[in-house]
């Protein structure tokens, strides 16, 4: 049997390791073993979501409202845009999947920073188009648009705050790109975690009606992240309705499940929880930074719901990855993306004293 030569080029896609791995091969007892490695959101669901998915459980045999009306409603309240400018996902990586089988040929090219999402690559090549990276892992204006400029790319990906690293570029900055690119080029403008960039500084928030005048940029956005549902598999995209209707040209019917879309449409309108995974966020990753400056760690500056670790030369990321690991503890290596520096959810205070005391331990320094 032979599959398609595109397949040759794609990696497997590297999802963080499960608690019940770490229980499996190190013996540590389940309830002892701290995720960081995920990116979820350490208060869960709230506790009106968690009610709205029991009482939808009696209706898991049919098949939810394909028409997702309430849940677009909500949105589009939220974001102050039509319903019929909305698409939703299996979480917002099914949008990006949608986008490359709507415009990618193996013809076409797309634009990333060095170190990104890893879908934004596999989709890509699942449609044999070739993918040019910049240079730095930030997302650096002048070296996105030479890039743009000698190659011409199908789609450009802004990754806005930036998954695995955490960095992220300014409005502004992001919009020199998008006023700089032809209208033939999409712009992909993925906010997974926008909440937490605009909670922390007003001058990265970047807002869906923000891109909705313009022809050629598509703005994602996810409940697996501050929301707490990244069990439920829900995103979606916001683009003028040219865009939306294409791309939903690849939607298969009943995309997200009865539970996942009655948990979105309950998680929208629980602002009281939204403000409280931000506090606490807020709170704790400022631990992060004081940790790493007491104990010479150099880390990126993050506006997400982790932050990076950059080790030198006497550490090497993945041992202190691995040993973390047989403690209990999962983080994210990042020396699949030729970094030396791993990747930590940030959780509850309690996780967050977990991993303090831990690292320390693996790293020698306690």
């Amino acid at each position: 049997m032979k599959f398609n030569d595109t397949l040759d080029e794609i990696k497997l896609y590297e999802a963080g390791k499960p608690i019940e791995l770490v229980v499996r091969e190190f013996g540590v007892p389940k309830e002892q073993v701290v995720k960081l490695a995920s990116n979820e959101n350490p208060l869960g669901a709230s506790k009106r979501v968690q009610d709205v998915i029991c009482a939808f459980a009696s209706r898991a045999n049919l098949y939810p409202d394909d028409s997702m009306y309430e849940l677009k409603e909500g949105l589009a309240k939220k974001f102050d845009v039509a319903s019929s400018q909305i698409a939703i996902g299996a979480g917002s990586d099914q949008i990006l999947e949608f986008v490359s089988r709507a415009l990618l040929g193996k013809e076409d090219s797309v634009l990333m920073s060095q170190v990104t999402f890893a879908m934004y690559e596999i989709y890509a090549k699942q449609m044999g188009a070739r993918v040019l990276r910049t240079p730095s892992y930030e997302h650096k204006v002048d070296e996105f648009l030479e890039l743009y400029k000698k190659h011409k790319p199908k789609v450009i990906y802004l990754c806005i705050p930036n998954n695995p690293t955490g960095d992220a570029m300014k409005k502004s900055d992001a919009f020199e790109i998008i006023d700089a690119v032809d209208k033939e080029t999409l712009i992909v403008v993925d906010c997974a975690y926008m909440e937490y960039a605009a909670y922390k500084d007003s001058a990265y928030k970047i807002e869906p009606k923000d891109i909705l005048n313009l022809p050629n940029v598509i703005y994602l956005g996810t409940f697996s992240k501050a929301y707490g549902l990244g069990g439920m598999r829900v995103g979606y995209g916001i683009a003028n309705e040219k865009i939306i209707h294409n791309i939903l040209k690849m939607r298969p019917p009943f995309n997200i499940s009865t539970l996942s879309l009655a948990a979105a449409i309950e998680a929208l309108k629980d602002e009281v929880h939204l403000e409280e995974t931000l506090k606490l966020h807020t709170e704790q990753i400022k631990r992060y930074e004081v940790f790493a400056k007491e104990n010479g760690i150099k880390y990126i500056e993050s506006y997400t719901n982790f932050i990076t670790y950059l080790f030198d030369e006497k550490y090497n990321s993945s041992d202190i990855a691995n040993k973390l690991l047989q403690k209990g503890v999962i983080v994210r290596d990042l020396a699949s993306y030729k970094l030396n520096a791993i990747r930590i959810t940030i959780g509850t205070e309690a996780q967050n004293d977990i991993f303090f005391e831990r690292l320390l331990e693996v790293m020698d320094l306690k």
